[in-house]
């Protein structure tokens, strides 16, 4: 540790000593110098004109005058356009209120025949103006003949009624879970995989309770940088989202064009910190598949700039002076009415305060001739201490040499002490009789050997118990795997791959292949609860009654239920086990199986895959001492794919705390489901990997693949 108010270069301690005794000489002499200098200095300053003192001073005050003005204009000017662009906002959530409402009401009635007419993209109308643009998403199965097309086309007059009572907005439009979407007026789009419901504006109005405004995004028909507003409404089709565009640069325009005579401007922040609107803000060469690079003023490397983009985020009204682009700039700052956004208007200072520096050079060059005087003056009286303080010098450096050989002594002493202990001689100790801080510190010295030898002999037999504690839990994990498989059994017709990953040195996680009497396997996949010895001595039990149950009977039940009461009885311990438990019959094509409170089965059949659970739900073996298990059956067909895992799959986590979830297993298994099962599951295992990054393992992972040729 270290603490010290005076640091010196590395030197020896008499070399230190004597520069302390040169710096206190040099303090000195700069005291006395500058009394000398300020004696001239006021004789200067009375020969300078009162007028020029009270100019500068007038200055001084003229411009925290102009600022304060210019700060209160400044707080006015960001009220008023965050009032204007709130009536934007607020105009733009009660048009889509009511379109909302209206395609509630028209759930319940028999289809609308609008009176303007929907083309496709590539059908021209006469009058685009008379007209809305129909689109289906890749992969929907919905017509033009479909009840749900027909409903909503009587959502067209009204999508035309809101963009002609709003002549801010580009374009009007609905879309659907189904995949159709409408938008007035009429326009063609070159993006033929253009799908709404994978766009931020659908997906976030989906998961809010309102209207959801989107950040600036690159539109797809052309129309450039745009912000969406959109709201969702259930129907009996699923949710149909209802939104509306604006250019980017109309917002800046028209509700934040304050530019306060050319030399400011205003900018548009949402309570993340991203730039919604600010000028020259353009959709340049991004294309409307990219995303679109967000402008974050938390982002910025001024700590000022930081600090009023955390006040804006707060909703909080405030003026403060940053660097922004390398130009000192006012920001003054108000929340946008109903709306968690902020709108902030920008000055550079330079603006305000170039009229009061042009004044306050010229004063302050009629005031340089004085200054010279003044500087011939102190050179006379610099030369004549300089002189005074090399012969003091030359005092204090005898003085030093002197001193720092009585003082260093003892430091030599103990450093060699030191010396003797690095080398390894814990038993050298220092005999020093000053009578004074260096007597002290040579008895801290001698007991800190001492110490110090007792804490290496026991830093050695702490290593020595841990290396030990190591050898043993790696001959656990060794007798752990014999509990486990030796190899995997191969049933005709049928590919099987199993994987165990214990997240510590042995794990609580088991899995096992029981072969039946009529030729069928035994299939077991099991989670206990807890880690450690105790979760692998409960894992070897469970397994070992759960093996011999299912090796006498064929049906799931009649294993399951007697195995539960020979766990209970045996566990003596709050702990359980959750078990899946399945019978492959090869000659039926059938899986006959039973969940104890295990994860469910994921299985993905068909040439187009559909991914399922596995349904069946029981309670953890051990519980309770009595349990009615029923056997599910499933029929297999030829490339069927089941997945037997533990939550150690689905719940491992990255970073983020973000767990890696079925979806994202699913989409793994599906995507490589024709190859060899063997291969599935290598790669499900390193998209995990992938996923957790520098996480650690949190649980272990254990699953089979069952895959029918």
């Amino acid at each position: 540790m270290t603490s010290s108010w005076l640091t010196l270069p590395q030197c020896s301690v008499r070399t230190k000593i004597l520069a302390v005794f040169l710096a206190l000489s040099l303090i000195t002499l700069l005291v006395t110098g500058y009394v000398a200098l300020f004696t001239i200095g006021s004789l200067a300053e009375t020969a300078e004109s009162g007028s020029f003192r009270q100019g500068l001073q007038a200055v001084d005050m003229a411009t925290v005058a102009l600022q304060q003005s210019a700060e209160q204009y400044l707080l006015q000017a960001a009220g008023d356009q965050a009032a204007i662009a709130g009536t934007l906002f607020n105009d733009t959530e009660t048009e889509l209120d009511l379109l909302t409402v209206q395609a509630a009401t028209l759930q319940g009635n028999p289809p609308v025949l609008p009176v303007i007419r929907s083309f496709g993209r590539n059908t021209p109308p006469a009058d685009p103006r008379d007209a809305t643009v129909f689109l289906f998403s890749p992969g929907s199965t919905v017509t033009t003949d479909s009840e749900e097309f027909r409903k909503s086309a009587g959502m067209d007059d009204l999508l035309k009624g809101m963009y002609d009572a709003d002549e801010d907005l580009v374009s009007v439009f609905l879309a659907t879970d189904s995949g159709i979407l409408r938008s007035y007026p009429w326009e063609n789009t070159d993006a033929e995989n253009y799908d709404p419901r994978t766009r931020a504006w659908f997906t976030g109005a989906k998961g809010t309770n309102g209207v959801y405004w989107s950040k600036p995004y690159v539109d797809s028909f052309g129309h450039g940088l745009v912000v969406t507003s959109s709201k969702a409404v259930a129907t009996p089709y699923g949710t149909w989202v209802i939104g509306s565009d604006v250019r980017v640069g109309v917002i800046t325009s028209e509700f934040l064009n304050t530019t306060l005579g050319g030399r400011g401007y205003a900018v548009l922040m949402d309570n993340s910190g991203d730039i919604i609107s600010r000028p020259q803000l353009a959709a340049g060469d991004h294309r409307w598949d990219q995303p679109f690079p967000q402008d974050n003023v938390f982002k910025s490397s001024d700590p000022a700039l930081v600090a009023a983009g955390k006040n804006m985020t707060e909703g909080r009204t405030g003026v403060e002076r940053v660097q922004f682009n390398g130009v000192d700039t006012f920001v003054a700052y108000a929340p946008v009415p109903s709306q968690n956004w902020s709108v902030a208007v920008c000055l550079p200072v330079s603006e305000v305060t170039a009229p009061i520096d042009r004044t306050r050079d010229g004063i302050t060059a009629s005031g340089r001739e004085t200054e010279e005087w003044i500087a011939e003056q102190s050179d006379r009286v610099m030369l004549l201490f300089s002189l005074l303080s090399f012969l003091l010098l030359l005092i204090v450096i005898v003085l030093s040499v002197a001193l720092s050989k009585a003082i260093t002594r003892p430091v030599d002493t103990l450093r060699q002490a030191t010396q003797a202990i690095g080398k390894g001689d814990l038993a050298n100790r220092v005999e020093l009789r000053t009578g004074d801080e260096f007597e002290e510190l040579a008895d801290s010295f001698n007991r800190m050997a001492g110490d110090l030898r007792h804490t290496i002999d026991d830093l050695q037999r702490t290593t020595a118990e841990k290396e030990r504690y190591a050898s043993e839990m790696e001959i656990a994990r060794e007798i752990q795997q014999t509990f486990l498989p030796e190899t995997i059994p191969d049933i005709p017709g049928f590919e099987i791959a199993a994987t165990t990953i214990p997240a510590m040195e042995i794990g609580g996680d088991l899995y096992d292949f029981i072969p039946q009497k009529d030729g069928s396997m035994g299939l077991v996949i099991g989670d206990v609860s807890g880690k450690g010895v105790s979760a692998a001595l409960y894992m070897a039990l469970c397994r070992t009654q759960i093996h011999t149950c299912g090796a006498g009977s064929g049906e799931p039940a009649e294993a399951i239920d007697p195995a539960n009461r020979l766990i209970y009885d045996e566990g003596r311990s709050n702990m359980f086990i959750t078990v899946f438990y399945a019978v492959l019959d090869p000659r039926k094509m059938m899986l006959s199986y039973v969940n104890a409170g295990h994860n469910p089965p994921l299985l993905i059949r068909g040439d187009l895959p559909v991914a399922q659970m596995l349904e069946g739900k029981g309670i953890a073996l051990g519980v309770i001492d009595d349990t009615r298990a029923k056997t599910s059956m499933l029929p297999l067909h030829h490339g069927d794919l089941i997945v037997l895992y533990t939550d150690g799959v689905t719940e491992a986590f990255n970073e983020r705390d973000e767990y890696y979830g079925e979806e994202r297993m699913t989409a793994v298994i599906t995507k490589n489901r024709s190859r060899p099962a063997r291969e599935i599951g290598e790669a499900l295992l390193e998209d995990i990997r992938l996923f957790a990054g520098s996480a650690p393992q949190s649980d272990d992972i254990t699953f089979i693949l069952i895959k029918v040729r």
